[in-house]
This record gives C-alpha cells, sequence and structure tokens, in this order.
C-alpha cells in the first residue's frame, strides 16, 4: 500500500457526541495515536449487534474440549456440503433432516438460552438439546424406505419425532433470530389445530397435532421444504465463500477501493458506507450483520465530516439493507427465489440488476445533496488510499467474484459446483500475494465461520417451514391472495399497495430470508392472480419485506446502527425510510413496468424505459432531500415528487404532464439561485 494508505486513520467519536459540520476535514489532526477509539467503536458495535442482532449471542465462555467438538463438526459439515457439490452422497430427505440436525446442534452448543444464561448449570440441558438434535436425522436415515413408502400411514414413533423437531426448531429459532419467527410460528399452529373455529374466509378443515406433526417431519412440504432444500445446497456454499472472501481481506479492499474513489467528494464518507456496505451486502446477505460489521467504521467516519448521528446511521442500515437486492449474488434470498419460482439463477439475477442500480443511485443523490446543503466536503486527499496502489495490493482478490459470474452466467455448470469451483479458487487467489495468503488454521477457521454464518440461515429456513407447512396443507395463501384482490376491487395499484403492507406487516422483526419466505407464500399470489408475472410478483414482495428492516416502528437494522452513531432508534428509522423513499417507488415501477426489468425487450425501448427510470429517480431523490442549487420550498417538494411519478408513466400523455411539473420547479430553482447569486454546477 502506498504511505498514505499505511497510514490512514481511524476514525472515531464518543457516543452522542454531536459532530458540527465543517468545511473540509484533516482527519489526521482529529485522531489520537493510540486505539482507545478503535477499541470504543468496537465495543459499540458489538453491544449494538448484541441488542437487536440475536444472532451475535453467543456464549462467551467455551470450555477448550466444547470448543474443539464445536469447530470439528462446523469443518466437517462445511466439507461435506462443498464435497456434496460434486457427488451426491444422500437422498434428497436424508440430506436436509442432516444438514438441519447438524445445524440444531451447533445452536444448542453455540448460543445459551438467554443473553445472560452463560454459566456451566445451563450446558447439561443445551447438550441434551444438542443430542436430540441429531435423533430426527438417525431415525428417517435408519428407516427412509418406510417413511417414504408408507404414503401418509404414520405411526406413534413418527409423530413423537416430528413432535420433538418442531420444538428443537422452534427454541433454535428463539435463540437464533429472536422471538418474531417462533411465536408466527406457533401462531401457525393453532391455525392450522383450529381451522373449523376460524372466521370467514380464514376458516379451513382442520388437522389434528399428529397430522401435522407428520407432516412437518416425513414431507418436503414441511420443515425439510424448498427453504431448507436451498439452504443446504446454494446458500451454504455461497456462505462458505464469503467466509473465505472476508478471510482473505475483501471487506479491507472494498473499504479501500470505496474510499480511494469517493472518500473525496462531497460527503464521502457516506457515498462509502453505501459503496461498500452495499458490496458486502450482497455477499452476506445478512442486514443487521453487514450494519454492525462496516458501520463501526463508517458511521464514525461520517460524523466527523459533520453528518449528524441520526443521518450517518441512516445511511449505513439503507445501504445493508439494499445489498440484499444487489447482484450478482443478492445474499441468499435470490436462490430461494429461483428455486421457487423454478427458473434459473442467473434470470433473477439478471431482472434485480437496474431495480437496484436505481435504488443506490436515490441513496447517492441523496447523500450529495444533503453534503451540499450543510456545505460538507471529503475527506483530505492524503488521508485516502490511492486506487492503483489498493488494486495493486488486494485487487487480485476481485479475480474469483469474476470467476464466480463467468461460471454462472457463460458456462453450463451447474450453481452448485459453480460455488465450490470458486471457494476453491479463492483460496488460489488469495496466496498470490502475501497479504491475502491463507495458512492452513485460516483456511480452517474460513471453514469453521463459513458454517457458523449459516447457522441462522438454516434455522431461520426450517423454522419458517413450521408457516409455509401449515400454509400449503391448509390453503391459507389462496385465501389471502383473495382477500387481498376483493379488498381492492381488482384494481392492480390498490392490490399493490395492500400487497406492500402485508409485507412490511409479515416481515416486521423477521431476517431477510424468512421475510421473503413468507411474503412469497402469502402475499405473492394476490399479484399473480390479477395478472402479474410470477418473477415480478416476488421482486415486489422481497423488496418491501426487506424494508421492513428500517421502517419503524420495528426497524431493527437502523436501530442496530443507532447503537453504533449514538442516534435515537426511532428517529434513525424515520431517516432510513425517507433514504428509502425512491426505493419504495422502484418496485411499483417495475410492476406496471416490466420492461424495466429488461426481460426480452429491444435495445431501444430498453434504454429509454432505463433512461427515464433514472431521470425520475434522481428527482426523487430532490424531492426527498428538499435541495437544488436552493433550498427547495416545501410545497412544491410534492410537485416534484409527482411529476417524477408521473415520467415513470407508460401513458405519453402523463409523461408530458409529468416533465411540465419538472421543468417548472427546477426553473423556479435556478431562478432563486441566479438570484442568490448560486447559479454554478458545484452548488448542486
Amino acid at each position: 500500500m502506498s504511505e498514505r494508505s499505511q497510514h490512514r486513520p481511524a476514525v472515531g467519536v464518543e457516543p452522542g457526541a454531536q459532530a458540527e459540520p465543517e468545511a473540509s476535514v484533516d482527519l489526521g489532526t482529529l485522531v489520537p495515536e493510540d486505539d482507545q477509539l478503535r477499541e470504543q467503536r468496537q465495543r459499540q458495535a458489538q453491544e449494538a449487534a448484541a441488542r437487536y442482532d440475536a444472532e451475535s449471542r453467543v456464549r462467551t465462555e467455551q470450555w477448550r474440549p466444547v470448543a474443539l467438538l464445536v469447530s470439528a463438526v462446523a469443518v466437517c459439515l462445511a466439507l461435506y456440503h462443498i464435497y456434496t457439490a460434486y457427488q451426491t452422497l444422500l437422498p434428497t430427505m436424508v440430506h436436509r433432516s442432516l444438514h438441519v440436525s447438524a445445524m440444531l446442534f451447533l445452536v444448542f452448543m453455540i448460543y445459551p438460552p438467554t443473553r445472560r444464561a452463560q454459566g456451566w448449570v445451563w450446558r447439561i440441558p443445551d447438550t441434551v438439546l444438542a443430542v436430540l438434535a441429531l435423533v430426527p436425522t438417525v431415525y428417517l436415515w435408519a428407516n427412509y424406505e418406510q417413511v417414504v413408502l408408507q404414503a401418509g400411514r404414520f405411526t406413534g414413533t413418527d409423530v413423537a419425532v416430528g413432535t420433538l423437531l418442531v420444538v428443537l426448531v422452534l427454541e433454535a429459532a428463539r435463540r437464533v433470530t429472536g422471538w418474531a419467527l417462533p411465536v408466527l410460528g406457533l401462531l401457525f399452529i393453532l391455525f392450522g389445530l383450529y381451522g373449523r373455529e376460524m372466521p370467514g374466509l380464514f376458516r379451513h378443515r382442520g388437522y389434528d397435532w399428529d397430522t401435522l406433526a407428520y407432516h412437518y417431519f416425513a414431507t418436503t412440504e414441511g420443515i425439510f421444504s424448498t427453504a431448507v432444500g436451498v439452504s443446504s445446497t446454494y446458500i451454504i456454499l455461497f456462505i462458505i465463500f464469503g467466509a473465505f472472501l472476508a478471510k482473505s481481506g475483501m471487506s479491507l479492499m472494498f473499504n479501500d477501493l470505496a474510499l480511494a474513489i469517493a472518500g473525496q467528494t462531497r460527503g464521502g464518507p457516506a457515498k462509502v458506507a453505501t459503496v461498500a456496505s452495499g458490496f458486502m451486502g450482497s455477499i452476506n446477505g445478512a442486514a443487521i450483520a453487514n450494519v454492525v460489521s462496516t458501520g463501526a467504521f463508517t458511521i464514525p467516519l461520517m460524523k466527523k465530516i459533520g453528518y449528524t448521528r441520526t443521518f450517518a446511521g441512516a445511511v449505513e442500515s439503507t445501504a445493508s439493507v439494499g445489498g440484499q437486492i444487489l447482484p450478482p449474488i443478492m445474499g441468499a434470498a435470490a436462490f430461494i427465489m429461483a428455486e421457487t419460482l423454478g427458473v434459473p439463477y442467473t434470470t433473477v439475477a439478471l431482472a434485480a440488476i437496474v431495480p437496484a442500480l436505481l435504488y443506490y443511485l436515490s441513496l447517492i443523490v441523496q447523500i450529495h445533496l444533503r453534503a451540499t446543503r450543510m456545505g460538507l466536503k471529503g475527506i483530505s486527499k492524503d488521508n485516502l488510499p490511492d486506487v492503483l496502489e489498493v488494486l495493486k495490493e488486494r485487487g487480485h482478490l476481485i479475480l474469483p467474484l469474476v470467476f464466480l459470474i463467468y461460471m454462472l452466467f457463460f458456462t453450463g455448470f451447474t450453481i452448485l459446483y459453480s460455488a465450490a469451483m470458486t471457494i476453491v479458487v479463492t483460496v488460489v487467489v488469495a496466496m498470490l500475494r502475501r497479504s491475502s495468503r491463507m495458512t492452513p488454521r485460516q483456511i480452517l477457521q474460513a471453514l469453521e465461520e463459513g458454517v457458523r454464518s449459516a447457522v441462522s440461515v438454516a434455522v431461520a429456513c426450517a423454522a419458517v417451514g413450521v408457516i409455509v407447512g401449515v400454509v400449503g396443507i391448509s390453503g391459507f395463501g389462496v385465501t389471502l391472495a383473495s382477500a387481498i384482490v376483493s379488498l381492492s376491487g381488482g384494481v392492480l395499484f390498490w392490490t399493490l399497495v395492500f400487497t406492500m403492507i402485508a409485507c412490511l406487516v409479515l416481515g416486521m422483526g423477521l431476517p431477510s430470508i424468512p421475510a421473503y419466505i413468507v411474503t412469497a407464500t402469502m402475499a405473492a399470489p394476490a399479484l399473480v392472480e390479477l395478472g402479474v408475472e410470477p418473477i415480478v410478483a416476488h421482486l415486489f414482495v422481497f423488496y418491501f419485506g426487506l424494508f421492513a428492516n428500517i421502517t419503524p416502528p420495528v426497524a431493527l437494522a437502523s436501530f442496530a446502527a443507532a447503537g453504533i452513531s449514538g442516534g435515537r432508534p426511532m428517529a434513525t428509522g424515520l431517516a432510513s425510510l425517507k433514504l428509502a423513499g425512491a426505493g419504495f417507488v422502484v418496485p411499483y415501477i417495475f410492476a406496471f413496468n416490466p420492461d424495466l426489468l429488461l426481460r426480452g425487450v429491444d435495445l431501444v425501448t430498453g434504454v429509454s424505459v432505463v433512461a427515464s427510470a433514472v431521470v425520475a429517480v434522481m428527482l426523487l431523490g430532490v424531492a426527498l432531500e428538499g435541495h437544488f442549487m436552493e433550498p427547495v420550498a416545501w410545497y412544491l417538494r410534492p410537485v416534484l415528487a409527482l411529476g417524477a411519478v408521473l415520467m415513470l408513466n407508460t401513458n405519453m400523455v402523463y409523461d408530458l404532464i409529468g416533465l411540465l411539473l419538472v421543468l417548472a420547479v427546477l426553473a423556479v430553482q435556478m431562478l432563486k439561485a441566479r438570484a442568490r447569486g448560486n447559479l454554478k454546477l458545484s452548488a448542486i
């Protein structure tokens, strides 16, 4: 690295300190030589993670033999999944049950029943639960043919094993994801048991517990559903791949590259946070974890140049959530979507590109306009890494991503084979430079950390199977879709609105993957019923299921960011909602005009649709931030927003009306700027 890159300071502030806007900042004058502030930031991030991210509440003490056992199980499980990408070893049901049982075993060994239950006395019941977690796999393995061939004629042992599995899955979900998912699962179990007593449209025949327990355990429509199938194949491999990238220093490269490219621009640190969090979120697919990991670095940096605590936290949370809609990987939900729709993963990734870029464009526009309005500058060039030096030192780490994209989009190999090969390529490429080279110990650590990171996804997918199982057997999904369509009167716009509300409510407090599965199961059919293309409907509900993470009153990603920034949680959530405002419009755009997804359109149509969407999203950013050369009057902001939305309509008359409204507002702004002598490009 260059000298200025090597000496780039770590920036931090005291919790609750209010940064004053500054014209420019020399970071070297703000940071002491010791690591006190860095440690303080890390402590804040850990506290925020423990408070809002149940996945981070692991045991603080580990007896060495137990730690070695956990490590051995995790490494063996990682190697098993990598090998099965090349060669199938077990029948589908047994493979999925092995995946779930192993993950449950790790949960009970790693996660205490409560945050404070750290003592050895809790080890005994947790060890018993960990051993019991292996029972379903052993039973299914030993009785596989009988379970498959009995076709619904279950025994008392089948029911007992199914009951044990449901209890273990819900308890594991409570420990790893919090209360929302298991409570929702219990409510659906009650719905399945007492269907005859339900009112109106929601009434169904009802099922006894024996039938439900067997359905959960012995079919691929319960706990071992498509979600677990994807978790046990695609998702865990890509999470392991992400662990190898992290171990090789990929996250540091993203931060340095983003700093080198955007750090010197207006509000540079906020743009750095947006770019870095987007890239990392696309790989790891965990909004809160991404907020905590990248936010510990980016939030103090944003505060130092003058952004408020609330805005800094909002930028980080909004960018981290958006990473899960950003190709080429899109976290893990993209694979579940592809499997659910029965389309190639590349179809989902290609369709998601333009909407994701529009979302991030709207963030960058608002960040830039906020910096312009506050008179903020970027970071001094002397305190930034050099692009060429960053690429020289760590640029080779981009090669695994390039290789993955090539394998996924331009070869005929399967996703599993591509993912497994990319893991091998990552290890080989990391060996090219000493700074990224991994020792055998680090390779084992990457395998273990990958499986540990996959635990929450696997448990969430298993727990959501409790919900999906009842939805499927009772027909609740079809019923809810009919209710939404009936409530909207069959009008697409109102169906979209009610579906959006349902997704925001259903996704409240849920991790992104179960949020998508739940909303796709219960809300997407309403859109399909009105003729919306399935992939469009699933992307629509996917967006709003994710946005529940930044939508008050339960905005977990925003609350985690507030824990790091020192801002008020609810204020940070509202600021995040405003920043993502244009993102709330994007799903409506592609719902009414699927050409935005670039599916089967010619070049001219594609360019015109994307160009109009880009202009409209930028104008929406101006309306939301309320600044263009000069502050935009409050009564002109809704006019500008309306004009931007009308420009997105395929009707030429509406386009013209929208264009006239936009031009009128921009003309007013230019006249105001000219009167004040601020009519220059830099004032934008």
